[in-house]
């Protein structure tokens, strides 16, 4: 037997939203007319609450206040039972969406490290390089014991600051 999501979600007290999360996560199936069968809601959902009460019912011989308290008090708790279960799954499966970005980042810091590890080795390279030519400058400049050392003097000419009044 077929029945439509808001007559299942009815009979075994949950939101039409929890049924159709469940078809959409594969735990729950519809057929192609969008009904769900019976025994799907009894195999994912159990018994239906409104079967539930109807045999507390029976089984009590007389209906009193305080059972009727206790009922709607379980079917509450049933209830904040299932929405709890909800914010469960959605607090795990927000949990393994932020594990797959703290992957993410870590692999992207390791191909910055990577970069950076480069990037710092061509500057080693470069430095060790003009370091090198800077010595070959500095020993090229050195006067050589060959060479003799020119000791003539080129002489200053000091610039007189001039003044100008007006």
């Amino acid at each position: 037997m077929n029945i439509s999501v808001t007559k299942a979600a009815k009979e075994w007290g949950v939101s039409r939203t929890t049924i159709y999360q469940k078809v959409n996560d594969g735990e729950l199936s519809r057929t192609a007319d969008k009904k769900i069968d019976v025994s799907e809601m009894l195999r994912v959902f159990g018994e239906p609450i409104f079967k539930k009460r109807t045999e507390r019912s029976a089984n009590t011989v007389q209906s009193t206040p305080l059972n009727n308290q206790s009922v709607q008090y379980n079917t509450d708790i049933e209830h904040l039972l299932a929405l709890e279960k909800l914010k469960n799954e959605h607090l795990s499966q927000q949990v393994s969406d932020q594990k797959k970005l703290i992957e993410n980042y870590q692999q992207q810091i390791g191909q910055l490290n990577k970069t950076l590890d480069k990037a710092n080795a061509s500057i080693q390279d470069f430095a060790q390089v003009r370091l090198l030519e800077f010595k070959k400058i500095e020993h090229d400049d050195e006067p050589q014991p060959d060479e003799k050392k020119d000791d003539t003097t080129i002489p200053v000419v000091e610039k007189k600051k001039k003044w100008w009044s007006f």
